[in-house]
């Protein structure tokens, strides 16, 4: 028997590989042919810029988020770590269903969109979120879906209504992340997926759950 994958996630069963070449949502750049494990640190008494970052296992930079309300509307925006914009998150702050726009760069027009993000339903006792992209206009059934627990930071990420496995999610409780009152939690993005469009995901999960909590 060979050895194990030090990659593999030990919370789920391994999904076969469905994407074998590089799967863009936000850019190329962002697909490589192995699985890529990401830390999210998420400063809890940050309010309005630098929610949280994104490193790699080495603890380089890889993007950060920041916030900004506008008129009725939250917006968060994912910058590379030369503050260059990856994409703008939207919410209506007034929004039956929980609705986020994603769009490229800093913009915020139509022909911009990338993906919608929404509830499966209103009230929801685990997390679960149907993903849209632009180009499924009759949105009969979602291209990606999230499902899991964001309390425990236990979240997978599915390829449409399959079981296939794109990405997961599990929460690393260090002394040290206590004590700097930072909340940090790891993601394994697999081969071929688009780790920033992972990333926008989880910036989402984070707004909803956080709006969940106030």
């Amino acid at each position: 028997m060979g050895q194990s994958n030090p990659h593999q996630p030990i919370f789920a069963e391994a999904s076969p590989e469905i994407y074998t070449r590089p799967y863009p949502i936000i850019g190329p750049q962002y697909c490589v042919p192995y699985p890529v494990d990401i830390a999210i640190v998420r400063k809890f008494m940050s309010v309005t810029d630098g929610t949280f970052v994104v490193n790699d296992i080495a603890d380089n930079l890889m993007f950060k988020v920041k916030e900004k309300l506008i008129s009725l509307h939250k917006r968060r925006t994912v910058l590379d770590p030369y503050d260059n914009p990856i994409v703008t998150v939207t919410k209506k702050l007034i929004s039956a269903h929980e609705k986020h726009y994603v769009f490229r760069g800093n913009s915020t027009d139509s022909k911009d969109l990338l993906f919608t993000v929404g509830k499966s339903k209103m009230i929801q006792l685990k997390t679960t979120l149907n993903v849209y992209l632009a180009s499924n206009n009759k949105q009969d059934v979602c291209d990606f879906k999230i499902k899991g627990s964001w309390l425990e930071r236990s979240c997978i990420f599915y390829a449409g209504e399959s079981k296939a496995i794109v990405a997961q999610m599990q929460k690393r409780i260090t002394a040290g992340s206590v004590m700097l009152d930072k909340d940090r939690y790891t993601v394994t993005v697999y081969p071929n997926i688009d780790y920033a469009f992972v990333v926008a995901l989880i910036v989402i999960l984070d707004e909803i759950n956080n709006d969940d909590d106030d």
